[in-house]
Parts: structure tokens; sequence; C-alpha cells
């Protein structure tokens, strides 16, 4: 396994499980305890996590993880949400999408289908779709950040102010029925609302992981959202939560 590999896994593994010691990781990566240790050491140099005596920690509350360490959590939960979110676009439809995992396998999906308009921020997003002539593709410029791959602020916002959107999906890092959805970054949320302005629907997709759990910037109250798409695993009095404050649930 490549060193970035073992990084990623490592980084998804504590991510969920809030710790783990090395022994765990050796066999999880099937390698030398000493070359986890050595894996640990960097990982915490990045600020990723936190080195423990026999292992390590998440290191922070509500740790930021880097795109590029998130792409194997739930995964087939959100390609789940991609394929259900993409029943909400009808043919020639202008979508905005932000970045994110789950937006991400939103846009494969898309790109797949075509004739669709597809606004973004996300420069992951827009490698994948300039690629597809059947997606007309639109890519907002700010200032990039390299942990979402987002590019974001002032610029970004004028930009989407130009346009109107049928639907925009947009990636959350927490929700809450009482502090609606939140991101990591103050400037990304302030983006991510300028989609908000710009689109007649808002679409909201999370895995059940995001659902209860609140991080620093709040994007908007649940009360801006039209309808979340997430999985199966979410509770049932989060749903009816949910619901009640009025936004469509749909579980994939």
């Amino acid at each position: 396994m490549l060193k970035a590999d073992r990084a990623a896994r490592i980084v998804s593994h504590i991510a969920e499980a809030g710790s783990a010691d090395v022994r765990t990781l050796a066999e999880l990566l099937e390698v030398s305890e000493a070359t986890v240790r050595r894996d640990l050491q960097e990982l915490q140099d990045q600020g990723l996590l936190q080195r423990t005596r026999g292992g390590a920690v998440t290191g922070a509350v509500n740790l930021e993880i880097p795109l590029r360490h998130r792409g194997d959590q739930q995964q087939e939960e959100k390609r789940r949400i991609a394929r259900a979110a993409a029943e909400l676009v009808p043919d020639g439809a202008v979508v905005g999408l932000t970045g994110g995992t789950t937006t991400t396998e939103l846009a494969r999906v898309l790109g797949e289908r075509g004739n669709v308009t597809v606004v973004t921020n996300a420069v992951n997003i827009a490698a994948e779709l300039i690629v597809r002539p059947e997606v007309r593709l639109v890519v907002i410029g700010g200032l990039a950040r390299s942990a979402s791959y987002e590019l974001v602020g002032p610029a970004a916002e004028r930009m989407l102010a130009q346009y109107h959107l049928d639907l925009a999906f947009i990636g959350v890092d927490g929700l809450t029925v009482q502090q609606g959805c939140t991101t990591h970054d103050e400037m990304e949320a302030q983006t991510d609302r300028a989609f908000l302005r710009s689109s007649a629907r808002t679409v909201v997709l999370a895995d059940r992981t995001k659902i209860g759990r609140v991080t620093f910037a709040t994007i908007c109250p649940l009360a801006d959202v039209h309808d979340l798409v997430t999985d199966t695993g979410l509770p049932d009095a989060e749903e009816q939560a949910i619901a009640e404050s009025g936004v469509r649930v749909r579980r994939a």
C-alpha cells in the first residue's frame, strides 16, 4: 500500500472510531508497527490527529479532515445518496454543486447522464465534468481552500449573483434542527449561502454521520432548506424532527 493510501486509511479510521492503537492500525494496513508510528507522527505534524501513548486520537473537536482523506468514508451510502439526488434533477436543469465527497458523487452521476448545466466552485468536480461534452460546465472563481478543493470568498459570491439556478445541492459538515446547516470554514459558509440565494430549490446532501452534529460556521437555518437526501441509517426520531421543520426527507 502506498504511503498516501495508508495516510487516508489511518485518518478515515480514526475519524470514525475517535482513536486507534498502533497494533490495530498495523493489522488494518498490513504493515509493521514502526511504519504506523512514522505515519502517525507525520499526520500529527500536519494537524490531522494527535499522538497518544500507543496510538492516536482525532486531536480536536469537529476536526476538518481534508477532502483527499475522506473519499472512502461511508462511500456506498454517498453513492446511494447521489443516485437519489440525481432523480430530483430534470433534463436541461441548471444545477449548483458545492464541494464535498457526496456532491462529487452526484457530479459523476450527472456527468454520465448529461443534458444538464452544472455551476460549481469545486475544482475537483470541475475536473470530473470538463471531459463530459454533454454537460455544460460553469466554474465559479475565488480563493482556493486546499481542505475542500473549493473556490470561495467575495469573488465567488459576486459571480454566483449573476446566475439563476434551478437547484443547489449543498454539502454540509453538520445538520441539526436547532442550529441548521453548518460547516468548518466561515468563508465557505458564506459562499454556500450565495448558492442558496441564487437557487429556486435547495437540497442538502448529508450522510447520517453529519446529522445531529454542529460545526463552526452556520450556512443556513433549516427553514432555508427544501430537501434533505440522506442514507437509511438516519434514526426515525431525527427524520421526524427534521420533517417537522418543513424539510422533505429522502432516504437512499
